[in-house]
């Protein structure tokens, strides 16, 4: 308290000029240096672990990509490995070479399908040390790479392992590229076979390759088979690895080359096999981006110094400058002329002090204005809420109008001996009243849906006659009146099923509706019908569409809408699945909790 005292009996001891200058090396200077100070340090650990999160996140991107490939390769080599055509080639005897051609060429289809119809493989090559093997499309006599150290590997385990191998290509050009490796058992056969899938660089190129990252792959202690700069190939990873490290992974800084750059590297362990990829990410932009931020954040911070002290210096002159003309005005009404209106000008304190009667006035009529404009407020509120109970009373009127001239057509046509459209009214009414009072709310009872169902299923029996029948069959024990669920749900459904699954039909169409319990303690409820099904293409297709929206297909609107609302209600353990076969129809199927009316 004391020094607080001190401090403004300074302040007022000192001229207005120098009492701004305090002020401002106070509450402007060293704020502005202690908080840019701050922010600046806060700003590059933000950046640095924003680029550390991308860079990561590329380098699993890159990782995933990996494994991928690589567990695709491992699967068709288990399919090659095991294949009786292959063993058939590999274990024959050849009195000639067309004799062997012609074998190769009656048991190529599952190496040839393999070969065209996976773009990631570049080439299959299967070696045997058969003595009357010859070399014919895949299949290569070992008599070239017996020797090497890949080969004796591979005949000496019986795992998969990978390797990164050079090879040649039509052009004579040298180029690196990751196989797997493995042996063929040859069962009851002194012979050895090694397969080689060779992934294809370019396929990786296609896949992993980003504008912003340099990315770069090598198998346990071997050089780098991949990269996206083509002269790392063949050379050791950037980063030091520690190879006896289970699972080495690292994410920092590291100088390459003279530039400060983002690394991270990370291990993949490849499936079913010992084999290691090392996967290095690097990003030689991000220091600059983070030095070019952190030096226009103190460019900013030199501004905000610069700027107000010369702001404060204008002002003070220019404030003193006031506060002398407002003694002058104040010495005039000391002797009572009161003409200084135009004396003062400004819009701040001094001008107020001096127009104290003209602000109260004006200040008088804002707030009439403000209680004018308060009154017609609260008047066109109370208008809209008559308006609102106005269309409320009409919503509640509206509907027993249409249900009370529904009955009478109804009984009209009955009256006049026409069972089948007095039938079909009393039924539109019941669909209509459980639409319209169920339009507001949030759930039903699943009696009351499956209700609902039933007569919709029998207005369109008759519209479509015996062209259709349905079955509803509920889980012995499954009380439906006690569980809940969202209303207008299976409706869709059951006409998707009614209009698509059963078009083809012109009789015996049959739509069934199940209700289970399912072992995780849910209810399934499945619409099942007898019509064409569809095509494993066209079931994707439609799979896809109800997880995302397609505004070209209106058709498909109602499902996806469907399995949006339980999925929204619910959570994404539940909603829709679909399962169809050509020729054995269709089985749209929603999974909900099973929850009753206590439960809410």
């Amino acid at each position: 308290m004391k020094r607080k005292h001190e401090f403004f009996g300074f302040l007022r001891k000192s001229g207005i000029r120098r009492q701004l200058y305090v002020i401002y090396v106070l509450a402007v200077f060293l704020p502005v240096i202690l908080i840019g100070v701050f922010l600046v340090g806060n700003t590059y650990n933000l950046l640095t672990g924003y680029h550390r999160d991308l860079l990561e996140s590329d380098n699993l991107r890159v990782r995933t990509i990996l494994f991928e490939i690589t567990t695709q390769a491992y699967n068709i080599s288990e399919e090659l490995s095991f294949d009786e055509g292959v063993h058939s080639v590999l274990k024959g005897k050849y009195a000639s070479e067309e004799a062997f051609v012609d074998m190769v060429n009656a048991h190529s289809s599952v190496v040839d399908n393999y070969m065209y119809h996976y773009t990631e493989i570049e080439e299959i090559d299967i070696y045997c040390d058969n003595p009357d093997f010859f070399t014919y499309k895949q299949y290569q006599n070992a008599d070239k790479v017996a020797e090497t150290d890949w080969y004796q590997r591979a005949v000496s385990q019986n795992s998969v392992f990978w390797k990164e191998m050079q090879n040649i290509d039509e052009h004579g050009n040298q180029y690196w590229s990751l196989c797997l490796v493995r042996q063929i058992p040859l069962v009851h056969s002194d012979y050895n076979a090694v397969l080689v899938i060779r992934i294809s660089d370019n396929y990786l190129k296609t896949r992993i390759n980003s504008q912003e990252y340099r990315n770069s792959a090598s198998v346990d202690k071997g050089v780098v088979f991949y990269a996206s700069d083509r002269e790392n190939y063949g050379k050791a990873q950037l980063m030091d690895i520690d190879y006896d490290e289970n699972y080495f992974q690292y994410i920092g800084s590291k100088k390459i080359q003279n530039h400060t750059c983002f690394v991270g590297v990370s291990t993949l362990r490849l499936y079913q096999s010992d084999s290691k990829i090392y996967i290095c990410t690097v990003n030689d932009k991000s220091y600059d981006n983070i030095r070019s931020i952190i030096e226009t954040c103190l460019i900013i911070i030199l501004l905000a110094i610069l700027v107000p002290g010369i702001l404060v210096h204008f002002f003070t002159t220019y404030f003193t400058g006031r506060v002398s003309t407002l003694r002058h005005v104040i010495h005039q009404a000391s002797n009572e002329d009161y003409d200084f209106k135009e004396i003062v000008r400004g819009g701040d304190e001094l001008s107020e002090a001096f127009a104290d009667l003209e602000v109260m006035v004006q200040r008088i009529k804002e707030k009439d204005a403000l209680m004018y404009e308060t009154m017609l407020n609260d008047q066109e509120l109370v208008n809209e809420q008559q308006k609102m109970e106005f269309k409320m009373l009409a919503s509640q009127i509206n509907p027993h109008f249409l249900y009370n001239t529904l009955e009478t057509i109804r009984m009209k046509a009955y009256t006049a001996g026409d069972k089948e459209v007095a039938t079909a009214i009393k039924l539109l009414g019941k669909s209509m009243r459980y639409v319209l009072e169920n339009s507001g709310t949030a759930f039903t009872s699943l009696q009351e849906e499956l209700n609902h169902i039933e007569i919709y299923m029998k207005i369109q029996k008759l519209r479509f006659g015996e062209k259709f029948d349905y079955v509803f069959a509920i889980d012995e024990g499954m009380d439906v009146s006690k569980c809940i669920t969202l209303p207008l749900l299976f409706q869709p459904i059951v006409e998707n099923a009614i209009l698509h699954g059963l078009e083809e039909k012109e009789t015996e169409g049959l739509v069934t509706v199940r209700i289970m319990h399912v072992a995780e303690g849910g209810v399934c409820i499945a619409v099942s019908d007898n019509g064409c099904g569809m095509n494993q293409k066209a079931l994707e297709r439609l799979r896809a569409d109800i997880v995302t929206k397609n505004p070209e297909k209106k058709e498909r609107i109602g499902l996806y809408n469907i399995n949006q609302r339980v999925k929204l209600c619910y959570g994404d353990a539940y909603g829709m699945t679909i399962d169809s076969a050509r020729d054995e129809g269709t089985t749209i199927a929603l999974h909900l909790p099973e929850k009753v009316y206590h439960d809410i």
